[in-house]
């Protein structure tokens, strides 16, 4: 019996050591310490709501006639987003109205960054080029790009 007792201390106290060494060991400041990424840039919208990769945006925010819908977003960093979709674009005849939306494909890219002057801790995009993949709407260049609001 006493042989056992005594096999029994050495092992619990073998384990007590194997776990005070390891405790420590994790219980240490790192020594790399990995960098927070800055938060991306945020699209903003008419009503002020701030968005990363939206599936819909509205591009005339007065009377909803043209918009974009069906974004799929293939990047979204710090600099540039790119996303392919559909312009939703009224033809106003004869008048908006009574007018009827035409579907043009495009892709969309954003850029420039800058603060928000909302919130001085977040970034938005302020520029937004589209690039018609085919049909256009009359009048409209290949490319078209919008000024975003801030």
């Amino acid at each position: 019996m006493r042989g056992s007792m005594t096999g029994t201390a050495v092992t619990l106290a073998a384990g007590a050591l194997l776990m005070a060494s390891m405790t420590t060991a994790s219980a240490g400041p790192a020594t790399t310490a990995a960098k927070a990424a800055p938060p991306l840039p945020v699209l903003v919208d008419c009503q002020w709501q701030r968005d990363i990769r939206p599936t819909d945006f509205i591009l005339a925010c007065g009377d909803g006639n043209s918009r974009l819908s069906g974004l799929q977003w293939q990047h979204w960093g710090s600099h540039t987003a790119t996303a392919r979709g559909v312009n939703l674009v009224n033809d106003c005849k004869p008048y908006c109205a009574a007018g009827r939306f035409r579907y043009y494909q495009v892709t969309v890219r954003l850029d420039r960054p800058q603060v928000w002057k909302k919130d001085a801790n977040v970034q938005h995009f302020t520029r937004m080029s589209l690039t018609y993949a085919g049909a256009r709407p009359k009048g409209f260049q290949q490319v078209v790009t919008y000024k975003l609001w801030n």
